[in-house]
């Protein structure tokens, strides 16, 4: 009961949160050390960024250069990864409606309403910020851009972080230096989370989030999901679901883990087939859908089933269950917001990394049209992923 409050009051606590945030900000007098504080937003300047970038840089420069060199690279094929997945999504709603992905904005309060799920969000963002702006402080010092300031803003529940570099040193640039700076935060999110996801093929959720061909080589399969036990009255019971059964589809949607339940659009009162392993003999059940006693509106099967997943082939850690939530937040915020950067939107490095490429091309004039024109197309199929999503599931909460 007390965490059904908390959730469906998560707004009135990020607010109350910065509230308190404020008030300890104006408290220590923050506004005397880099800060500035508004009633929306909280923001730090630091002028010393441009020392500590050169002092990385002396120790790594053979590094950062290739790194650099990786980033236009790196910049083309997330762009392109990012419209070919955000297409195929489209595509996948009408054609495929069991493989399309979802798709919500993260904003503590309002589409993340679990304490953990704010904590992990808040947890990480800070971390994939200083690896993004960070990126592209070091690569601008490598291309002798000077950076004025760096640091942070918080506006209530979102954040941003940003490095200014000189105007007129970045402008007068070669082409090729800007989109190595432009390409390189993304590119660290992408090498992080990379490396991030290495570790975490020890670890059994990290299966939600891998691509059929990944997930065969290094996760044993199980053979469906395991019924503990039947609810008195349901239609499993009714039916002849047996404790021990194991489900392995429902209306012809195959069912491997308890996540391809989320495939089956149940309607209580409807009855669906349900395919079950039975001491190697596969039987069928029709089943009557009885209604959530949480959500009248939601179906539910009638069981209690196991919530075990994909086992690890390198199965050699013990994963601390909320150690594993927090690092796979941490990947999928790393990995997400380097791709997503990558479109070419106004306020993404990808529109700066496209105006880059054809500016000094033609007129101000047609520039100006080509890239508005890039960034409608862009908005329009972005906007189209969260609207199909909005159709099919209403308002995504997490």
């Amino acid at each position: 009961m007390a965490l059904d409050f908390l959730t469906e009051n998560a707004i009135i606590y990020v607010l109350i949160a910065w509230v308190v945030i404020l008030i300890v900000a104006k408290s220590l007098k923050l506004e005397k050390h880099g800060f500035t504080i508004k009633a929306y937003s909280l923001t730090y300047k630091n002028n010393q960024v441009q020392s500590i970038l050169s002092k990385m840089l002396t120790r790594t420069k053979r590094g950062i250069r290739v790194f650099a060199d990786v980033s236009v690279v790196a910049g083309f094929l997330m762009m392109g990864f990012a419209f070919w997945f955000l297409i195929s999504n489209i595509s996948n709603f009408f054609v495929e409606p069991t493989e399309f992905a979802e798709l919500t904005v993260l904003i503590p309060g309002v589409t993340l309403t679990s304490a953990s799920a704010i904590l992990y969000f808040l947890l990480s963002i800070p971390i994939v910020l200083v690896i993004h702006e960070g990126a592209h402080g070091i690569v601008a010092s490598l291309e002798k851009i000077k950076i004025k300031t760096g640091g942070f803003a918080i506006f209530i529940a979102l954040f941003a972080g940003f490095v200014e570099p000189d105007e007129k040193e970045f402008d007068n640039a070669k082409k090729i230096s800007k989109l190595r700076v432009i390409g390189a935060g993304a590119t660290a999110n992408v090498i992080f989370a990379f490396a991030l996801g290495a570790i975490l093929l020890t670890n059994p959720l990290f299966a939600m989030v891998l691509p059929d061909p990944l997930l065969e080589w290094f996760y044993d399969e199980p053979d469906g999901v395991l019924i503990l036990s039947i609810i008195e009255g349901s239609g499993a019971e009714k039916a002849g679901l047996q404790t021990d059964d194991v489900i392995t589809g429902i209306e012809g949607v195959p069912i491997i883990t308890p996540l391809d339940f989320q495939k089956v659009d149940l309607k209580p009162g409807e009855t669906v087939t349900v395919t079950v392993n039975r001491d190697g003999q596969q039987l069928e059940f029709p089943v009557e859908i009885m209604p959530s006693p949480d959500d009248p509106d939601k179906g539910l099967v009638g069981i209690m089933r196991d919530n075990a997943f994909y086992k690890p082939v390198f199965n050699f850690i013990e994963w601390d269950p909320q150690v594993s939530m927090f690092l796979l937040w941490l990947w999928m915020i790393s990995f997400f917001i380097g791709i997503i950067n990558m479109l070419p939107l106004p306020i993404l490095d990808g529109g700066k990394f496209i105006y880059s490429i054809i500016e000094k091309k033609a007129s101000e004039a047609k520039i100006n049209a080509i890239m508005f024109s890039i960034y409608g197309v862009t908005f329009a199929i972005f906007g189209l992923n969260i609207a199909l999503s909005y159709m099919k599931s209403g308002w995504i909460t997490i």
